[in-house]
């Protein structure tokens, strides 16, 4: 029986000493020094002494006997050294009972007192030994170096916690924060929040953190690093989360300054007499193609005249293997990612007006059918003569002599492409804005205008030929190619917004590969890109595989390099349509968050179970409304929306159904 015998036990991660008052076999009444009764099962008991203390006598002297034992092996404990103890049989392959671990510690005759002290000063270490049915157990070397270093990192967390939450109060009480030096830490903790919420590695932390400061929400992560200045109040914070690369480092600018502009006319046909001009949007400062028309004979001679990138970024350079691992330049409304660097994408390379440019021309001549009789890709020099906007363009192509025959013949490529099963899904391209006080506009900008499908269908034009020229001359690029779509649909009186999202979504996945492949939504035999050489790595290298086979009759990379090549940038590439992607959602919500209260015209897309997914027509911007008692809307009928809440930064907008139009 255990009646009168000093029980300790783990409650809530301490030791605690009673005594027991009454043993009911699987139940031990206690009672602990602060005259609080328990009930325990045997069990749990780490320690039993040996020896008793009368627990039928006057409550006070069992508590006061009860203090004084506890007192006494606390003081016992505090003699303890465990390293010293552990040092002593770390070496040793067995585990080791209380009575030897406590003669090891103490000199005369051992007691309950003693071997309490022990058991005490070991469990609270927790660093050198551990308890395994009832003995001890010394840890290896490395699990004792373990252990240290997590209690370490745990010291230093709470230290940083404490600091860190001490200084985040001050920002969200809006005092005057100088430097973030002291707070790198705490800034990326914060950074991580806000960009990978629960999913964040330090999560649970950062939680803390902020729960310290008076901000349990973590979503005032974002706000702090906006307060810091950390971030922008409109942060794309798919920059992070990808690791784009943004800024070029002093040896790739140095390498940048240092290219010659010199142009090498050797091998280049001098094309500089053509009226070669270029067509672009009003804020565009890298200009990658140009375009020249010529009637002679009634044949239309055309020029597509594209920058010579690959006369001057050298493969394996700084700057090449920079472009590599960024894959394309990036556009965003408030950011402006180049692939390269600015004085090269924006004057070297770029086909300024009035300047001497090296390019590799596509010269093609078509008959009035718009029939192409020949054509062939050579090494030029240009020069641009005018530069037009394609606001521009439309208003005097038609005063122009040869204009209007180049838009006759584009519009009969297009017709012909159409012919060969080609779709023709165009959409206004939007176009996001913001004011000096940072507003946001949203302007649609219509893509079948005389200019747009100029410079689409002399782009169209190029690739094909050039994906022709070099699948039929074994010259390995990287090819583009899609399937017939699963379906293919009429434009019917639910109108052609609806037709372009509806036939979008039977298009198969476009298919990058080196080996030649029809595009089925362009209606041709074999597509590639080598149009935007300062923008897209792709083209860039394929640009160099045509450019040396023009001058050497062979490529420069092999089939397997290519090959390589699209599976290391292919990835890169897809980082930046989702990160377009995202921002053009985001600042779409941004401005409707400035228009809360207004009404829109939305199309039904899907009928979903409890709610309808809808394109506000005027933004081309899919979203989903609750569906209300008695609605039976079907797919494509038009009804009108209103604003409810529009939050950009989580991607969440509300509409409310207001009326059927």
């Amino acid at each position: 029986m255990n009646e009168g015998k000093i029980i300790e036990y783990i409650d809530q991660g301490q030791i605690m000493c009673a005594v027991c008052l009454q043993d009911k076999g699987g139940r031990l009444h206690l009672l602990t020094p602060l005259n609080r009764e328990v009930n325990l099962a045997p069990k749990r008991a780490v320690f039993i002494s040996s020896s008793n203390i009368n627990h039928l006598g006057p409550r006070e002297e069992i508590l006061a006997a009860l203090r004084e034992i506890d007192l006494s092996r606390d003081r016992l404990r505090k003699d303890i050294n465990v390293r010293e103890l552990w040092e002593l049989i770390r070496d040793e392959k067995e585990t080791f009972d209380y009575d030897y671990m406590a003669n090891l510690c103490f000199k005369g005759t051992i007691t309950d007192d003693h071997i309490s002290a022990l058991v005490r000063a070991l469990f609270n270490d927790k660093v050198y030994f551990k308890i395994k049915d009832g003995r001890f157990v010394p840890n290896s070397e490395e699990k004792v170096e373990e252990i240290i270093r997590q209690r370490e990192e745990e010291r230093r967390k709470e230290e940083m916690v404490e600091k860190g939450s001490a200084w985040l109060r001050k920002v969200l009480r809006g005092e005057v924060i100088e430097d973030h030096d002291d707070h790198e830490d705490i800034i990326d903790i914060l950074e991580d929040l806000a960009l990978y919420g629960r999913e964040a590695h330090n999560y649970k932390f950062g939680k803390e953190l902020l729960s310290r400061a008076g901000a349990p929400d973590t979503g005032e992560a974002r706000k702090l690093l906006v307060k810091l200045g950390v971030w922008e109040e409109d942060e794309p914070v798919d920059l992070h989360r990808f690791k784009i690369r943004e800024g070029f480092n002093d040896d790739q600018l140095t390498e940048a300054r240092g290219l010659s502009g010199d142009i090498d006319l050797t091998a280049r046909e001098d094309l500089r007499h053509l009226p070669t001009f270029t067509i672009d949007g009003p804020l565009t400062k890298d200009f990658d193609d140009a375009l020249s028309v010529d009637i002679l004979d009634d044949y239309t001679h055309v020029g597509i005249h594209i920058t010579d990138v690959a006369s001057l970024i050298v493969p394996d350079s700084l700057l090449d293997r920079e472009a590599f691992l960024r894959g394309a330049s990036l556009y965003l409304p408030t950011r402006r990612i180049p692939m390269l660097p600015d004085n090269l994408s924006n004057d070297r390379l770029s086909l300024l007006e009035s300047s001497d440019r090296p390019a590799i021309s596509l010269l093609a001549r078509f008959d009035r059918a718009g029939n192409i009789q020949d054509y062939r890709f050579v090494l030029s020099i240009i020069r641009v003569r005018r530069h037009w906007t394609y606001d521009l363009f439309n208003e005097i192509y038609d005063q122009e002599d040869q204009l209007p025959s180049l838009f006759r013949l584009c519009d009969m490529l297009r017709k012909k492409r159409v012919e060969k099963g080609a779709l023709i899904l165009s959409l206004p391209e939007l176009s996001i804005e913001l004011d000096d006080n940072s507003a946001v506009s949203i302007r649609m900008i219509s893509q079948e205008t005389p200019s747009r499908i100029i410079v689409s269908e002399m782009m169209i034009l190029y690739n094909w030929l050039a994906a022709r020229f070099c699948r039929d001359n074994n010259i390995p690029i990287i090819y583009r190619a899609q399937k017939e779509p699963s379906e293919r649909l009429a434009i019917d009186e639910t109108g052609y917004v609806y037709y372009v999202f509806r036939q979008r979504r039977r298009l198969f996945p476009l298919i990058i590969d080196i080996e030649p492949s029809p595009h089925a939504g362009l209606g041709l035999d074999a597509y590639s890109n080598l149009t935007s050489p300062i923008r897209r790595y792709f083209d860039l290298v394929n640009q160099h595989q045509l450019r040396h086979y023009l001058l050497n009759g062979k490529p420069l990379y092999s089939k397997e390099e290519m090959e390589r090549i699209r599976l290391t940038v292919a990835p890169a590439l897809k980082d930046l349509n989702t990160t377009k992607k995202n921002r053009t959602r985001y600042w779409i919500q941004k401005y409707l968050s400035a228009h809360i209260g207004e009404k829109y015209q939305a199309i039904i897309f899907d009928v979903l179970r409890s709610n309808y997914r809808v394109i506000l027509e005027d933004f081309l911007f899919v979203a989903e409304i609750k569906r209300q008692a008695g609605q039976d809307f079907s797919p494509g009928e038009k009804i009108l929306v209103e604003v409810r809440r529009s939050d950009p930064w989580n991607d969440s907008l509300e509409l409310e159904y207001v009326r059927k139009i």
